[in-house]
């Protein structure tokens, strides 16, 4: 199947080399123009403008929007809209907030023109591993997509099957699952990325206990000297604790103990908060994403073990750069 990528970054240049591997035929653009010449020489053809690829393409057209969210996101789906046509699909594989993804849906489908949301989880990992993918826009754009979403998908591999499965169907166990109409896979990825921050959080902050337990305000009986990196490595045989956010941990820690190189300035990409807000709109309380988020705001101010810990597994999965220790 022919497939569009516009924006070659960590993801979107991945996602376009595993396409390939998987025997699609894939048109490339971004701004910057070595880019474009890296993934012509794995096999993409590359464009010179977002015009250009839109020539270079057979209808029905399908063009993957993988920029960042908000305004460099609006302006790419616009100016393609000028040059597609009806029958044509616009994919937003971005982090892009839901609401957005309904009104742009609704403006686009007066010129007969698909939208289709995707939440798209997986970093810099994905190439090798597969994407995640939860999928919002009409049923039919979905089932026109399907030969690309099963190949950036993860598949079953040799993850157990969850007991009852055998006769449920569907695509979930292949990593890809269309969530409903426009706006809700979108909505499905905030949710998941609000979960992130919980999760990464109780992580760091157990993390943070452990490396304290040498404490000069402790009792002398009660100090422990703890090896960090191999308790990480233990708990990832196991235990019901085991996670690929602790795959990482015990990598981070392994590499540096003390993650001199993360000063725990932890960023939040939007998803937390876009969770939380509507959490609130929904009246449904959210303790543990809340207090997760709020404290990516105080690492902004003051740093601990703990934030070096959500500073590592950010790098490690998504293949975020914080601010240097002492910057």
């Amino acid at each position: 199947m022919q497939l569009g990528m516009v924006g070659l970054g960590r993801m979107g240049g991945n996602m376009v080399r595993r396409l390939i591997r998987g025997g699609h035929e894939c048109f490339v653009f971004d701004l910057n123009p070595d880019n474009v010449k890296q993934l012509e020489a794995d096999g993409a053809k590359g464009a010179r403008s977002l015009e250009n690829l839109v020539e270079q393409m057979a209808k029905p057209r399908a063009i993957w929007v993988m920029v960042p969210a908000g305004g460099p996101t609006e302006k790419v789906v616009d100016t393609l809209s000028k040059f597609m046509s009806g029958g044509d699909i616009i994919i937003d594989g971005g982090n892009s907030h839901f609401k957005d993804d309904v009104r742009r849906a609704e403006a686009l489908e007066q010129k007969g023109i698909h939208y289709v949301d995707v939440g798209t989880s997986g970093g810099i990992w994905g190439a090798e591993r597969g994407y995640c993918l939860m999928i919002g826009g009409k049923q039919s754009s979905f089932e026109q997509l399907q030969p690309i979403l099963q190949t950036l998908s993860p598949g079953r591999g040799d993850i157990p099957r969850t007991p009852g499965r055998e006769t449920a169907g569907g695509t979930a166990e292949e990593g890809y699952l269309y969530c409903g109409p426009s706006g809700s896979g979108h909505f499905v990825k905030m949710v998941h990325n609000g979960i992130e921050y919980g999760l990464m959080q109780a992580y760091a902050e157990g993390f943070d206990i452990m490396r304290n337990a040498m404490s000069k305000d402790l009792p002398e009986n009660i100090r422990y000297d703890l090896n960090l990196a191999d308790i990480a490595e233990l708990w990832r045989r196991g235990s019901v604790v085991g996670s690929w956010l602790l795959d990482l941990t015990a990598m981070a820690l392994l590499e540096n103990p003390t993650l001199s190189e993360y000063s725990g300035f932890v960023q939040d990409s939007g998803e937390g908060r876009w969770a939380i807000q509507a959490a609130i709109e929904e009246a449904v309380p959210v303790d543990v994403l809340a207090v997760s988020l709020f404290t990516r705001f105080r690492s902004r101010q003051e740093y601990t073990f703990a934030e070096k810990i959500l500073s590592a597994m950010r790098h490690k999965f998504g293949g975020h750069v914080e601010r240097p220790a002492g910057g």
